[in-house]
């Protein structure tokens, strides 16, 4: 049975659990501070493959096959798949799911995809529409800078504010049953432009999504910070964070001490040269599906909040001069 709380708060009676989740990454994720956490590792920009829109697809095929095998299931046991990624008309996941013939709600929230993805498996789940969902998003680094910023070949002078996308993939299965890890609550972001122009600022772009899915979840829920383990956003970086905490404490709202951001735990930023921290779909998805589902299902962690931001830009209206809108999806996470 689905609640609903507020001003867009679901919450989930039977709590639809993580049967099975995997992460595989590459080759500089694995050197990360995160690095022995992830399912898989491939050390090839290309996985093998001739391009790396293929080889993002490859993530995306083995994070799902590990998924599957660690819940214990099979592609035909699986009603539903929610999947996206960056690339224009998620071409990533079209490849990277094509094999395996289940049936395909395609998913896009830029790099909020894998919160989004989870919330709609939740809703499907807890109704009874779907035994078992499968989600899942990725990002690569080489294929997104290709396209929405300049060809690797051009060798681009970073800015201090500029995130690394994160070449990796995350999978869950939710199912009805299993797993010692539920989904108690989903707050579905609102689109938040606080104006910003600049492509290589994305933390500031997202950070007024973030700042407005976690006030309306708590005054949904009637709860505060201090009810939470942890709050862990998706991609805001160094720069994004900061923002993020003025935001909130606008709203009477102190989440330092509680937070983290996936951006920020994926890299070492001192030794990684990442300068903001990590960005990208697979950014929150392969920290979800390593260090936090791993926690929680260890009992490190017991009950946190987990919001992955995304900034829904294109390379034209970047081009075009227009400002990015964002938008922050949020998922309770409980042992």
């Amino acid at each position: 049975m689905i609640q609903r709380l507020g001003a867009g708060t679901l919450l989930f009676e039977n709590m639809p659990r993580v049967a099975g989740y995997a992460a595989v990454v590459g080759k500089k994720e694995s050197e990360g501070p995160l690095g022995g956490l992830f399912d898989k590792v491939i050390f090839d920009s290309r996985g093998g493959a001739p391009t790396f829109e293929e080889a993002e697809s490859l993530l995306q095929r083995e994070a799902a096959s590990l998924a599957l095998e660690k819940a214990g299931v099979h592609a035909a046991d699986i009603d539903y798949a929610f999947a996206g990624d960056l690339l224009n008309q998620c071409v990533g996941t079209s490849f990277g799911l094509l094999d395996f013939g289940i049936p395909h709600l395609g998913q896009y929230g830029a790099c909020s995809t894998m919160a989004q993805s989870l919330a709609m498996g939740a809703v499907f789940t807890e109704s009874g529409a779907a035994h078992r969902a499968l989600c899942v998003t990725s990002s690569h680094f080489c294929a997104a800078q290709r396209q929405y910023r300049f060809p690797m070949e051009y060798g681009e002078v970073r800015t201090p504010t500029a995130q690394w996308t994160v070449t990796g993939a995350g999978c869950c299965v939710l199912a009805r049953e299993g797993g010692s890890v539920g989904v108690r609550a989903a707050t579905v972001g609102r689109i938040r432009d606080l104006q910003i122009t600049d492509a290589n600022n994305m933390g500031a772009a997202m950070a007024p999504a973030a700042a407005d899915t976690l006030a309306r979840f708590f005054r949904d829920t009637n709860s505060a910070p201090r009810d939470y383990d942890a709050v862990i956003t998706g991609d805001l970086g160094l720069v994004g964070s900061e923002l993020l905490f003025d935001l909130l404490l606008r709203e009477g709202i102190d989440i330092r001490g509680k937070h983290s951001d996936c951006g920020l735990l994926i890299y070492d930023r001192a030794a990684q040269d990442v300068h903001a921290g990590g960005s990208g779909c697979g950014c929150c998805a392969s920290v979800l599906c390593s260090k936090l589902l791993g926690d929680l299902e260890a009992g490190r962690l017991r009950n946190i909040l987990f919001v992955a931001t995304g900034a829904l830009l294109s390379a034209t209206t970047a081009q075009q001069g227009k400002s990015i809108p964002a938008v922050a999806h949020l998922l309770q996470l409980v042992r």
